[in-house]
């Protein structure tokens, strides 16, 4: 196990007499301080929830334009294009509820990882965001996959830093895509999802929001 003078010259990127191991290594793979590094994925995190509030936003407009309508053939008593209408207000808001758990469980991990630069605890606290990042490419993959590309090679970063962070826990990555902490956060993430979707959309009228609200709770 490296000991812990070596773990603040890793962290900070300071100094050190290189051995011929770390002359070989760095030839081939040169490598930025881990703070930086932290730094640098918690930049890309920042733009892709920038990302996902414009994606949001554009949806609660569509959403706003769809429930006009279903209200428009309400008063019209046209229920069968009330009903068109709710259906597809149901779908956008199930995305919507998907997309908003994702921005939920990464705005958590923003915040673990600005910890982590203050406190430099990161053996023990970047784990199990590694495994939130890793569900979360997958979530996003049939919806924004631009941005399932873009958590994917965050979730390497994030691998790499975990890895040489082992070499002081002797704990695999591995371990933490699966950890109760990361479940954890997921969970909570889509409990508070939900909320925030109750907030800020209004409720279908009364005669199609049983039917349409139940399809929408259901999910995928």
């Amino acid at each position: 196990m490296v000991g812990i003078n070596n773990f603040d010259k890793i962290w900070n990127g300071g100094n050190r007499g290189p051995t011929l191991s770390d002359k070989l290594r760095d030839a081939f793979k040169p490598k930025e301080p881990l703070r930086r590094r932290i730094a640098y994925a918690n930049y890309r995190l920042r733009m892709v929830l920038g990302r996902l509030d414009m994606f949001i936003s554009r949806m609660q407009e569509r959403d706003r334009v769809l429930f006009e309508k279903v209200v428009e053939a309400h008063i019209a008593k046209d229920k069968a294009r009330a009903a068109m209408y709710a259906a597809e207000v149901a779908e956008i808001r199930k995305l919507v509820r998907q997309v908003m758990a994702t921005r939920v469980a990464l705005e958590h991990v923003t915040l673990r990882l600005e910890t982590i630069q203050e406190i430099g605890e990161i053996a023990v606290a970047v784990g199990p965001v590694l495994g939130v990042v890793k569900e979360l490419k997958t979530a996003l993959r049939g919806i924004m996959p631009e941005l399932s590309l873009e958590l994917s090679e965050l979730e390497e970063v994030l691998h790499q830093v975990v890895m040489e962070a082992g070499q002081f826990t002797g704990v695999s990555p591995e371990y933490y895509a699966a950890s109760e902490e990361a479940r954890k956060i997921l969970k909570e993430a889509a409990a508070v999802a939900e909320q925030r979707l109750k907030e800020s959309f209004p409720q279908l009228p009364s005669y199609v929001s049983a039917g349409e609200e139940a399809k929408e709770a259901a999910g995928p």
